[in-house]
């Protein structure tokens, strides 16, 4: 998570795209690390203590929920998300940054769209009142983390767009240029 240093976009794109990269980075660190101490404190008291935390599955769905989101951000920041290249891999560059931008601002709307659903989403369940039996939570408060991943996503998705039609190259995301690395095998 060291890609904080610059941003690649100019003026308030940057300072958009530096935000995002940081609460990403943060979301992901403390809940992996949250995650790692809960577990081990769940161990630790089942074998040890002889007693389990009565929580510690709710707080760990919790966390695989933020996790999942914030990470489907830093997956699209990072370039990392699955690609169906064979069509365009075969294209000449001129049409390869075409296609990189459709698909990128269609995916962004996509994105964009299940945020606004998992809004709605989240409205339903909480006039529905359901809480969890340990922690007494809300249900919807531990959905938040989805709009908010897909808003991310869709955010970045859109950035990427825009990179793509102000810069030369063609960009997977705004920090990746395309291409294959030497570890990676084309097929």
């Amino acid at each position: 998570m060291s890609d904080q240093a610059q941003s690649n976009l100019p003026g308030f794109l940057g300072v958009i795209d530096q935000a995002i990269s940081r609460i990403e980075s943060v979301l992901l660190a403390v809940g992996v690390l949250l995650m790692a101490a809960n577990t081990i404190a769940n161990v630790i008291g089942r074998f040890v203590l002889g007693n389990s935390i009565f929580f510690s599955e709710e707080l760990n769905r919790i966390l695989i929920i933020l996790i999942t989101f914030a990470g489907i951000s830093y997956a699209a920041r990072h370039g990392r998300h699955i690609r169906m290249s064979a069509i365009y891999d075969g294209l000449s560059p001129g049409y390869r940054k075409i296609l990189m931008v459709l698909i990128s601002l269609v995916t962004a709307i996509f994105l964009f769209l299940l945020c606004y659903y998992s809004i709605n989403y989240i409205e339903t369940q909480a006039t529905r009142g359901r809480v969890l039996p340990a922690l007494q939570i809300p249900v919807w408060v531990i959905l938040v983390w989805v709009p908010v991943g897909f808003f991310m996503t869709g955010t970045q998705y859109l950035l990427t767009a825009i990179k793509n039609l102000t810069a030369p190259d063609i960009y997977l995301s705004t920090h990746m240029l395309e291409g294959y690395e030497e570890d990676e095998i084309e097929v």
